[in-house]
């Protein structure tokens, strides 16, 4: 496994969220300030998030709820776990690239633990395969929310997941965790919920579907995906990430924020549903 030595051109940059950096870090910390956390909700170290991925107009609230939970937390590594929106034939990918750009600045790849990840990849039979022209918005999004919250330099395993089976994403959590279960690590899971139903449909869904991440249940969340009763688009992302942090020890899930698009655009007929959660191991 090779990669490119300059970084990963942004294609969301300027209209996904804030192409200048100056109105991207104020927009950053102004989502950030406005978050209040209870600590008795985060009783524990957060080594676990789920956080939505639309544009920063539309979820960057309920995503600043999951980074106000680590703003005191800095890591040396980030894995991102997101679905891959376009088509790929392949279940497991990440970038060709070094590194990720976006108007904060530069982010290095981990490349040591993205291949020994390959490597336990393919004791299990499968791969991790590389792209480069990927337009994928869900794992970028989350990048300018890391570099505001810690303002110091981390590492990044970028996994882009094309899958919702329960073997294969049991075996890419058992795979993932052998990579960086000696690491200072935190798991993120890209995933928005319902789509384009009207609000109080939404709601409903949403809100099985977060009693679901609630119960720490990965494969609820894969069944409600797949049978319409709790959609989430990052299904198999949420599902990997809370079944490798349960093998990190973690105990608890706490649910942090809800929202929909209806709450920036005032549209209600149809509608996009936003959660964002903390996984906990005890202290």
């Amino acid at each position: 496994m090779d990669f490119l030595s300059e970084a990963r051109p942004s294609p969301i940059a300027g209209t996904w969220y804030a192409g200048d950096p100056h109105t991207l870090a104020h927009q950053m910390d102004a989502l950030l300030a406005a978050v209040k956390l209870k600590q008795e909700d985060l009783s524990g170290r957060v080594i676990g998030l789920v956080v939505p991925h639309a544009g920063h107009r539309y979820s960057g609230q309920t995503a600043a709820y999951a980074y106000k939970s680590v703003v005191d937390s800095p890591r040396d590594l980030v894995v991102i776990l997101s679905p891959m929106h376009q088509y790929y034939p392949e279940d497991f990918i990440t970038s060709t690239f070094g590194a990720y750009e976006t108007p904060l600045g530069r982010i290095e790849l981990a490349y040591d633990e993205l291949r020994i990840l390959d490597e336990q990849l393919d004791r299990r039979g499968y791969k991790l395969v590389q792209v480069g022209a990927d337009q994928e918005h869900s794992l970028e999004i989350q990048l300018p929310f890391l570099q505001r919250a810690w303002r110091t330099p981390f590492r990044l395993m970028p996994v882009m997941l094309r899958v919702r089976d329960g073997r294969k994403l049991s075996q890419f959590a058992a795979a993932l965790y052998e990579t960086i279960s000696a690491s200072d690590c935190l798991v993120i899971a890209s995933s928005d919920l319902s789509h384009f139903l009207p609000l109080k449909e939404a709601q409903t869904l949403d809100g099985e579907t977060l009693r679901r991440i609630g119960r720490f249940n990965p494969e609820a969340v894969l069944a409600g995906d797949n049978d319409g009763s709790g959609p989430a688009c990052g299904a198999g992302a949420i599902a990997a990430m809370l079944e490798t942090t349960r093998r990190m020890g973690a105990q608890k899930v706490q649910i942090l924020n809800y929202s929909s698009s209806a709450d920036a655009t005032g549209d209600s007929s149809s509608v996009v549903g936003y959660g964002s959660a903390a996984v906990l191991i005890p202290e």
